[in-house]
């Protein structure tokens, strides 16, 4: 099975201080064909004017898991944390039983890019929880950055999913094995790549299954995100 989620077929929202690309159902946006992909169930790729932001908002039953391209974002939240995310940054929180949270540009001049991603967690009624860490060996890399059993120092997340970043220069080449019953969705962020021969560029997104191994060759300098998980 293979999906082609272009970038200009995403859900839009454009509120000013707030763009915000869709790639699956959410908030104001509804398409029926698209509610998700397996356990994972937000990809939004948001770009926050400076000193704007998301104020104080309930959230439970979900992994949250925002990943900074450009600028940096300040987060708060019920347990007490308080923390800027940037470049190289993971976080994620767990809502669990419920958590109230906020995220705000830290900057008073620059915007912030980032990706917030939702994923069903495989319990309900956790006691909530947050992880925050950075990664400075992406290029050149699939790095495991989140996974279910926080192996090779990534953030564990309670869902069977690994959640892969990468930064390719033009030419590198990475390559995934899968197991049976996996399924594999490709975000791209920046630049343009091939997935198992299926061109991609900036926003788009591919959803692959029935396949023993993602094959992924930059065609550009690249960034991107990778999600395997159980289906």
């Amino acid at each position: 099975m293979k999906h082609f989620r272009p970038s200009d077929a995403r859900g839009n929202a454009d509120h000013g201080w707030l763009k915000s690309k869709h790639s699956f159902s959410f908030a104001d946006y509804y398409d029926p064909n698209h509610m998700g992909f397996g356990p994972l169930r937000v990809i939004n790729e948001d770009r926050v004017a400076p000193g704007r932001g998301f104020g104080a908002h309930p959230h439970r039953d979900m992994e949250i898991i925002s990943y900074v391209v450009e600028g940096a974002l300040e987060h708060r939240d019920s347990m007490g944390q308080v923390a800027e995310i940037k470049p190289g940054d993971v976080q994620r929180m767990s809502a669990g039983t419920g958590v109230v949270h906020s995220e705000y540009n830290a900057s008073k001049t620059d915007p912030v890019h980032f990706l917030q991603i939702w994923i069903m967690p495989d319990q309900q009624g956790l006691k909530p929880s947050y992880a925050q860490e950075h990664y400075d060996d992406l290029d050149g890399n699939l790095r495991l950055v989140a996974s279910n059993d926080g192996r090779d120092g990534s953030i564990s997340i309670h869902a069977d999913v690994n959640l892969y970043a990468s930064k390719l220069r033009s030419d590198a080449q990475v390559e995934l094995p899968l197991k049976k019953k996996r399924g594999v969705w490709v975000q791209v962020i920046k630049g343009l790549v091939t997935v198992n021969d299926q061109p991609l560029e900036s926003g788009d997104g591919l959803a692959l299954a029935d396949v023993n191994k993602v094959a992924i060759s930059a065609m550009d300098n690249s960034e991107f995100l990778l999600f395997d998980m159980a289906l």
